[in-house]
């Protein structure tokens, strides 16, 4: 019996007639790494800032390093009361949106999902999209005029009705629950685009045979597009973890008062007032430092853990 040839793996296809024919994809990627390179990776050799004194006048490598090993200003930021805050208001926040803003969006895609008229349903999504692209500075200027202690429409409502003032902005708890309402309001629809696309994308055959076998609207839901949208949810969850001590500064500049500052004051507000104002960049380069580096083990913790419950991760 003959000998049976040993299986030989095909030749790579990469090479000069490849590049000749798809050259121009490349020359199309060249651009976002030109810029990944150029404004995110070379500023990184700056994080340097934070083990040293800074000087506006001296190169990063020619400054002085800090004190204890180079860790004065992580010191200096963690006994510092105002850091100390703004850490644990950044923390409280960020979960009160994960608990009460992420599942929002979801909800309201399989909802919108069932609806028939096709009409009706894009005029919900544009209504629902367009507080995206309003800045939190008019978005703080609605609000006002709202929730105003004495000019607000809604508390001119509350007192002709014979209720109590309600103190939407000037309250520490009832701040809380006006700036998580509003970052719902702003973003769940916008949100909800992906959740949509999932949705889209599972196979209109599995719908069939559930109404084949006498699923109503409500079984299908439950035991179609949830698990078809799940790995999905599972990618947005890992990411929103992934940014557990991060935060936007708009929306908590636009909002704060010195009434709620207590509770309204988080690190990105606090290393504008700290660095930008304050001339301390090296601390303020510092708790970056430390905030990215916080994330970034969440976001490693959270990946890890969705692969060991049997989810596909990010990576």
């Amino acid at each position: 019996m003959a000998k049976e040839k040993a299986y030989k793996a095909p030749k790579s296809k990469f090479g000069a007639a490849y590049l000749k024919r798809y050259w121009q994809l490349y020359v199309l990627l060249l651009l976002p790494v030109l810029y990944l390179i150029i404004f995110k990776y070379l500023p990184m050799w700056y994080v340097l800032i934070a083990f040293k004194k800074y000087s506006i006048v001296q190169p990063v490598l020619q400054m002085p390093w800090a004190k204890n090993h180079g860790f004065e200003y992580f010191i200096k930021a963690f006994k510092s009361r105002d850091f100390i805050r703004a850490l644990r208001n950044t923390i409280f926040l960020n979960l009160k949106d994960l608990i009460f803003g992420f599942p929002v969006p979801i909800m309201f895609a399989l909802i919108l999902n069932e609806l028939r008229l096709k009409t009706y349903k894009k005029v919900i999504q544009t209504i629902t999209y367009m507080p995206h692209f309003l800045s939190w500075v008019i978005i703080y200027g609605l609000a006002l005029q709202l929730f105003a202690p004495t000019t607000g429409f809604v508390n001119i409502l509350i007192t002709k009705l014979g209720f109590d003032v309600i103190p939407f902005l000037n309250d520490a708890k009832t701040w809380v629950k006006t700036y998580i309402g509003l970052g719902i309001w702003q973003s769940f629809g916008w949100n909800s685009i992906i959740y949509l696309a999932a949705i889209a994308g599972i196979s209109p055959e599995l719908y069939e045979a559930a109404s084949v076998d006498g699923a109503g609207r409500f079984q299908k839901m439950w035991h179609i597009t949830l698990p078809g949208i799940k790995p999905t949810i599972v990618v947005l969850l890992i990411m929103a973890l992934g940014n557990i001590i991060g935060s936007g500064f708009d929306r908590p500049f636009a909002l704060q008062n010195k009434l709620v500052m207590e509770t309204a004051e988080v690190i990105a507000t606090y290393v504008y007032k700290a660095g930008i104002k304050g001339l301390q960049f090296s601390l303020t380069t510092a708790i970056g430092l430390f905030q990215s580096v916080i994330n970034v083990f969440f976001l490693l913790g959270a990946n890890f853990l969705s692969r060991r419950m049997g989810e596909r991760g990010i990576w």
